[in-house]
């Protein structure tokens, strides 16, 4: 390996907007419709139509610029993008270009322990194209025009992020996000939130941009890291062999796990971008932003910081919890139901709770244990009832239907044994039947301690208060 080289990564994330209509027609935009049901008139861009702005995509827009601590432009412009492709029927895209409705703003990620701040550089409206069929004809290539007009706001990222990992967890935090402020639904299997990654590699220490390839459509996380990774890999290859990049467009190939060449990458100039003289520039209103600020929910960005602050969370725990609205909610109900005990809670919404999800892949919205349910299991872990083995056997009985967690505890006798007296009892049977381990660790082998503490909790069949056990264990061993 020759020097050490930098991975420069920017992402552009085509976020679908979660509106009942299309951007500029009456369209609708609900998935999985038959082929071409789903395009007017101003779709198919037949002579004559014109296009008349949704409301709601740019509300959505607002809500997504003041998420992210942006500035809004008052006054922004739609342009036309010329460029020529079966599935685009007027021959150019409506987006915006010059002056967009959003401007700057920030994203904060969670990288394993650390955080950092992602700038972001804009986020424009625009159409999305039709949909290009191949695998359906012999021969030929269908045209599906049911996305065509679709509304999206494209966010643009600074070239601020430095590995795969990195971009993972920024589309990740991004993708979070959009869902929390209700403006996309995030199905990336539906190509509602896809991204395009701009990569580039430079010598460590250098100041100087590379040059640029970029890949389209990345519509998963995973495909995302391993198609960055590769591009990186192929670009470090090509610079120590003496060559030089190519700025183009790449597509990633799955089943190959490598990037190939789409076409050479286009510039601005290469578009032809003009204002579109038929739709007039988008103005806001200053009472109409300052009415969806109110109506804003707590950012992820503001629980986190709650959560640390006045929960005592660490932050990984805190960045955990509010990756996405879900899992914080059901969070959110256990610490109302527990107050004093949100690491308790953390502790099993990111242990139990979330292997079991991931092992079954179901969305928390689907476990079948309800945080009502969980906060009366956690409560008999906190008052003494169970003991953390014995509420993973509770928990595992909810899980299959079995009943709530204080049935669960009778009908299988589990409560934990934290009477002294007949801990005592217990325990000085234990001694009675280990002396060679008694004198071991009276030696001052602590090991010999820890085998006494499992033969007591064995001898309680697991229902033993183990605190309990090795306090009065400790006393009369060291008396």
């Amino acid at each position: 390996m020759g020097k050490a080289w930098e991975i420069v990564v920017g992402l552009e994330t085509h976020t679908q907007l979660s509106t009942r209509s299309k951007i500029f027609s009456g369209a609708s935009t609900a998935f999985g419709a038959a082929p071409n049901t789903q395009a007017s008139a101003v779709d198919l861009a037949l002579p004559g139509v014109l296009p008349v702005l949704n409301h709601a995509a740019v509300e959505k827009a607002i809500r997504f610029g003041l998420a992210v601590g942006a500035t809004l432009n008052p006054r922004s412009i739609f342009a036309r993008k010329n460029y020529f492709y079966p599935d685009l029927p007027k021959g150019y895209q409506i987006s915006q270009y010059e002056i967009p409705i959003v401007q700057g703003g920030a994203v904060t990620i969670q990288v394993g322990e650390h955080t950092k701040t992602v700038r972001l550089t804009r986020a424009h409206l625009e159409e999305d194209a039709g949909k290009s069929l191949h695998e359906d004809f012999h021969g030929m290539t269908g045209i599906d025009l049911n996305r065509a007009g679709t509304p999206l706001l494209e966010i643009v990222s600074e070239p601020d992020l430095r590995s795969a990992e990195e971009a993972v967890a920024y589309a990740k935090t991004l993708h979070g996000l959009v869902r929390w402020i209700d403006i996309c639904d995030g199905n990336m299997q539906e190509g509602s939130f896809r991204c395009d990654a701009n990569v580039s590699v430079r010598p460590q220490g250098s100041a100087q941009l590379g040059t640029r390839c970029e890949i389209k459509n990345l519509n998963s996380f995973r495909f995302l890291e391993r198609a960055i990774e590769y591009e990186a890999r192929r670009q470090i290859d090509v610079l120590e062999d003496g060559g030089r990049i190519v700025q183009q467009t790449r597509l990633y190939d799955p089943d190959r796990d490598e990037t190939r060449p789409m076409r050479s990458k286009e510039d601005a100039q290469d578009y032809r971008y003009f204002p579109d003289p038929d739709l007039l520039p988008l103005v806001l209103d200053s009472a109409w932003i300052a009415h969806i600020q109110a109506s804003l929910p707590e950012l992820p960005q503001a629980r986190r910081e709650r959560y640390v602050r006045d929960l005592g969370l660490p932050s990984y725990d805190a960045a955990v919890l509010t990756a996405d609205r879900e899992t914080s909610s059901y969070f959110e109900d256990l610490v109302r139901a527990l107050p004093g005990h949100a690491k308790l809670c953390s502790n099993w919404v990111m242990g139990e709770l979330s292997a079991r999800l991931n092992r079954e892949e179901r969305a928390i919205a689907q476990s079948p244990v309800t945080s009502a349910q969980l906060a009366v299991l956690l409560r008999r872990i906190a008052d003494g009832t169970l003991s953390g083995n014995l509420a993973k056997e509770v928990f595992d009985a909810m899980w299959a239907g079995q009943g709530d967690p204080d049935q669960i505890i009778a009908a299988r006798g589990l409560k934990q044994i934290s009477d002294s007296g007949e801990l005592e009892k217990l325990v000085e049977a234990v001694i009675a039947a280990n002396p060679a381990q008694v004198e071991e660790y009276r030696a001052g082998k602590e090991k010999a301690f820890n085998f006494l503490v499992g033969q007591a909790m064995k001898a309680s069949k697991g229902k033993a208060n183990p605190a309990q056990v090795s306090q009065i264990l400790r006393a009369k061993v060291s008396g």
